[in-house]
């Protein structure tokens, strides 16, 4: 296992020493921020069995007979990740590439670009994967909040550029946010150098997230409100305890899910995302009816009231500068 280890913890610019049947692995930038990295990495490409044929031992005595008596002690490497918490997810996430595309969403009325969503891409372990997939590591590594805080400020900064007056649509989890004056002070300050007027910002949350635990979410959303964001109710879909939902929201955009939308030509869905409509148009809100694939859809959904549409008859994610380098780290 020895040699093995040294190669990666060499390739990643680590001093190594080596003696028969040990290994010295020495961080020369201090901080042990690379010593880190090497343990998420061996967490990935290492075995169950072989991370215990493993000891490990911080700081190691430089005498030779304290040190054999540490290592006669000392915990496996698989001991030695569970105890840091290094799960294969979080090495998995530590080597990913991450940015964000942005889909086109439109007025169905006019014809006219009025936004734009944007969503979290990925390449990991080599493989470009979504949003939900990233989203499913982060919460089993134990990163939800870093991951939910990243993608909403690198959303935004990378919008800067190109948004003009459109608005931006931003995707976030209630359960990533504890105390709203803190965790979301880095997204204001990213809007405020942003320069996006903070009214253009539509923070969307997704239903399912939103009956978890309606108080949190009250609280967050009025947060968010002071700040002059508006907020989405995201995918929303057939059930009359929707409307409940809705009522108790408020939200400034509805966002009928493609579930719901793609039955539109069902009599009872159809019902259902009538009274959706005009519930949000009472409360003052915009109506969007997402997975618009074709004309006949879009057809549908202004027949029961959605104003806005957005899917693929308007266009797929983008990523507006593909030449540039992914500028999301995890740290």
């Amino acid at each position: 296992m020895l040699p093995s280890i040294s190669r990666v913890a060499g390739a990643m610019g680590l001093r190594i020493g080596t003696a028969p049947g040990l290994l010295d692995v020495v961080d020369d930038e201090g901080g042990g921020r690379r010593i880190d990295r090497l343990l998420q990495r061996l967490a990935r490409e290492l075995t169950a069995a072989e991370t215990e044929a493993v000891r490990v031992t911080t700081d190691p005595p430089g005498d030779g007979v304290a040190l054999a008596t540490r290592l006669l002690t000392a915990p496996t490497l698989a001991v030695e990740l569970a105890r840091r918490g290094v799960t294969v997810e979080m090495g998995l996430l530590t080597e990913a590439e991450l940015w964000p595309v942005y889909q086109p969403i439109m007025s169905l009325t006019s014809g006219g670009m009025v936004g734009h969503e944007a969503l979290l891409r990925g390449r990991v372990d080599g493989r470009e994967v979504g949003g939900g997939d990233l989203f499913f590591l982060a919460e089993r590594a134990g990163w939800l909040r870093r991951l939910d805080r990243l993608a909403r400020e690198v959303a935004i900064s990378h919008a800067a550029g190109w948004l003009g007056g459109a608005d931006l649509y931003v995707n976030s989890n209630p359960a990533a946010i504890s105390r709203p004056s803190v965790c979301l002070a880095s997204t204001e300050r990213a809007v405020h150098d942003s320069g996006i007027d903070p009214r253009q910002l539509v923070f969307e949350v997704v239903a399912s997230h939103a009956v978890t635990d309606r108080e949190h979410l009250l609280s967050v959303l009025e947060h968010h409100r002071s700040l002059g964001w508006r907020i989405a109710l995201d995918d929303v879909h057939v059930g009359w305890s929707s409307l409940a939902l809705v009522s108790v929201v408020r939200p400034d955009v509805l966002k009928l899910s493609k579930t719901l939308v793609a039955r539109l030509h069902e009599p009872g869905p159809q019902a259902i995302a009538r009274a959706l409509a005009e519930l949000a148009h009472v409360q003052g809100g915009l109506v969007v009816a997402e997975g618009i694939e074709n004309e006949q859809m879009a057809d549908r959904a202004r027949a029961i009231g959605a104003d806005l549409g957005q899917g693929w008859l308007f266009g797929r994610p983008v990523r507006p500068e593909p030449e540039a380098e992914p500028e999301l780290v995890l740290a």
